[in-house]
């Protein structure tokens, strides 16, 4: 008799581990790409270089292979354990060496 109380409280302990109550499993924050700072971007403006560009920003995450010095794509994910995932996406366009437009997606969440 004492074994099949032993037995239950191992099983309702097991079962209780695998769902979101008080022994939940614990998901890590993901964070993938470059963090964009507001502040940072409001800085960008049309006729700053490349190298202006990158000291604001850091590198971009995704270079056009084929157009890699007239396009940059800043690109930030974001996904807490427990909770919905966001993303950001900036694309700043080069003629000549000098921004000429910037696109701003803003903070999105994704279900």
């Amino acid at each position: 008799m004492a074994r099949l109380i032993l037995y239950s409280i191992l099983i309702v302990g097991l079962l209780q581990g695998c769902s979101s109550g008080l022994l939940s499993v614990h998901r890590p924050d993901v964070q993938q790409g470059n963090a964009i700072k507001d502040s940072a971007l409001a800085q960008v403006q049309p006729g700053m270089t490349q190298r202006q560009v990158r000291f604001l920003l850091g590198e971009p995450v995704l270079r056009d292979p084929f157009h890699g010095e007239r396009r940059w794509d800043y690109v930030y994910y974001f996904r807490p354990g427990d909770g919905p995932a966001t993303h950001r996406r900036v694309t700043i366009f080069f003629e000549a060496g000098q921004v000429t437009q910037i696109e701003d997606s803003g903070l999105a969440s994704i279900q």
